[in-house]
This record gives structure tokens, sequence and C-alpha cells, in this order.
């Protein structure tokens, strides 16, 4: 089974830490904190960057958020770090026997069950701040 990207789970982290620790923010400290490679955090940052969440300053080396951690929602950082391919959370086998009964109509109808099943869940992760987690911290 695929799952979702552990970049989102990162980019979260990534957040957190630096909406925590602004003054300890460099690549390296996220990294060991993630326990990580620098160069995923890097990437990750670039995207969350691309995504109007933070600002990078390189050489110096540190970020800072763009906006409040109870502005920015999971959706926000699911969405940034492009969690799922083809942004899409399931995806159906490819080629099934059109000549079966099943095989011709699965797609068809599992499609809607699961487009309703990833907008259910958008929904949520849209209710839920990065401030809100953060909280749960202390």
């Amino acid at each position: 089974m695929k799952q979702i990207s552990t970049r989102f789970s990162i980019a979260v982290h990534t957040l957190s830490l630096i909406a925590v620790s602004p003054q300890d923010c460099t690549g390296d400290f996220i990294a060991g904190s993630v326990n990580t490679n620098p160069v995923v955090i890097r990437r990750i940052m670039g995207m969350l960057k691309k995504a109007g969440l933070v600002d990078v300053r390189p050489g110096v080396g540190g970020a800072t958020l763009l906006k409040a951690p109870d502005e920015i929602t999971l959706l926000d950082v699911y969405r940034a770090v492009n969690a799922t391919e083809e942004n899409r959370l399931f995806r159906i086998h490819e080629k099934p026997n059109p000549a079966c009964l099943v095989g011709r109509n699965i797609e068809q109808v599992l499609q809607t069950e699961l487009r309703d099943a990833q907008s259910e869940m958008e929904r949520r992760l849209a209710q839920t701040t990065l401030g809100r987690l953060i909280a749960k911290f202390e």
C-alpha cells in the first residue's frame, strides 16, 4: 500500500519547530530534530517557501513563518508539499479487464467514493491549525 508521503509529516514537524524555536532554525538544526538528512529539509523548505508559508534566509541560515501558526492549516501544509502523487490520495489499478463485469465498472464506481473520502480528509485537515498542534506539545 502506498502511503501519503512522509514529506507531509516532516513539513508539519519543520513548521512547528520554526514556530517554537525561530532563533535556532537552521537546516541542520531542523534535520537534527526530524532525524533526517539536511538535503531532505532543504527540499521541503523550498516547497514551503514556494507556498508562502516560510521565509528562508540563505547564507546566514534560519527560517521564519510568514503566517501566524493559527493561520496555517494542515491542509495548507498538505498542499504545499504535494503529499500525494498527482494530487490524488487514492489511485485505481491500471487496465482492469474490460471483458469482466467488475473490471469494466470498478474505476467509475469506486472513483466517486474515493473522491468523497479525499474531500472529507481535506475538510478535516483544514480544521486543524499549526497553532492548535503546538498547543498540545506543552
